[in-house]
């Protein structure tokens, strides 16, 4: 087996940012523990970085810069062709697990799209996000020698808005952290009392902002509530961006009291979070992978998720599926999975089956396979 040396960004990782980071996390992980010596870390550092326990025994390298002048950095030092190569240290192919390729010369480059959700909804991302990776995602996938797409869905997206040859991807999915399983009913309750949630509860899992489409699931919430007034909807997700409307929703339709905000939820105590709810509701208009879906079927939880771009891919027949933006459709849907008592056991039976099919032990095998043959094409 060849002896190359590979260069992981983790920046995502070491400053926390929930979905992105959770990936570099448990790649880097999984490839480090499959070639030891092999990999080696690279992170830019803000001030809010911090240790992540995977890491502990692979060597890293970070450079100390906040996270808007770090991007700027790197899509300054693209354009203008300067060579990061030293600061990211001696390797063989670097590979970039967020929007951001650091411009490496003389040694090829693997870059990870998880998404193209700007393009298609632009006026979900706030103006200077949007400019920049408007500006910067084109000249990022173009100078990479190779993509990884984290769904069939993000790969159709790239062929369409950057003409990307389809040679030049590949797709490798994600996985739930083999934390995830189902969770007896002591820690169910030990969690609850910590986190103060309620005995039956909806569970969506998800920074709040519009894609993720929490308006009409308030909407569907308060039409559930009219048969049944102690159901409850837990949002496990920091607020984030133009969350005009879920405010709105939440007073337009009076569910201020039944919404629980617990905040940030400890990566130990999120399975009995997901083990405690009735199902998980995932209703996003748009999403590249949709880790929560493997998350709450590998703890047995019945999902009830979009149809629509990689949610649908993702979920295959082991959800119930509606259209995110019919909310008929999405109440009905919800409505037969919380009283059908034999659709809920096929959920669950189905869910735990179809998260079982999808690891980081693969996924790491697969990644390691496009190194090899990006590396020996680049030297060929």
């Amino acid at each position: 087996m060849s002896n190359h040396r590979i260069v992981v960004d983790v920046s995502a990782a070491i400053n926390g940012r929930a979905g992105l980071g959770r990936y570099a996390a448990s790649l880097a992980a999984a490839l480090a523990e499959q070639h030891p010596g092999q990999v080696a870390l690279f992170g830019n550092r803000s001030e809010d970085a911090r240790p992540v326990p995977a890491f502990k025994d692979v060597p890293l390298r970070t450079v100390a810069m906040s996270y808007k002048p770090w991007r700027l950095a790197v899509y300054l030092g693209q354009l203008s062709s300067m060579n990061f190569a030293r600061v990211v240290g001696p390797s063989d192919l670097y590979h970039a697990t967020e929007h951001l390729l650091v411009p490496v010369r003389g040694i090829p480059s693997v870059l990870t799209v998880h998404d193209l959700i700007f393009k298609r909804f632009p006026a979900y991302h706030k103006r200077l996000n949007y400019w920049y990776l408007n500006q910067a995602m084109p000249l990022f996938v173009r100078r990479a020698q190779h993509i990884i797409a984290v769904s069939e869905a993000t790969k159709a997206d790239l062929i369409q808005y950057y003409n990307t040859p389809e040679d030049k991807i590949s797709v490798v999915y994600e996985a739930a952290h083999s934390r995830f399983s189902p969770q007896d009913q002591a820690e169910v309750a030990r969690v609850r009392a910590i986190y103060q949630l309620p005995e039956r509860y909806l569970l969506a899992v998800g920074t709040i902002e519009p894609r993720k489409n929490y308006a009409r699931v308030i909407e569907v919430l308060a039409r559930l509530r009219v048969d049944d007034p102690e159901l409850k909807l837990v949002i496990v997700g920091v607020e984030g961006w133009l969350t005009e409307s879920f405010q709105q929703a939440l007073d337009a339709f009076k569910q201020r009291d039944a919404v629980v905000l617990p905040g940030f939820v400890l990566d130990d105590d999120l399975p009995a979070v997901y083990s405690g709810a009735d199902a998980l509701v995932m209703a996003s208009l748009a999403e590249g992978f949709g880790l929560p879906i493997l998350e709450a079927m590998a703890c047995g939880v019945p999902v009830a998720c979009s149809s629509t771009t990689a949610l649908g891919e993702i979920a295959g027949s082991a959800a119930a599926v509606f259209d995110p933006e019919d909310v008929d459709e999405m109440t009905d849907v919800i409505q037969r999975v919380l009283s059908i008592d034999d659709l809920r056991d096929s959920l669950r039976r189905w869910g735990l089956e179809r998260a079982s099919q999808f690891s980081w032990q693969k996924a790491a095998q697969q990644t390691w396979a496009i190194y090899q043959q990006v590396i020996a094409a680049y030297r060929a």
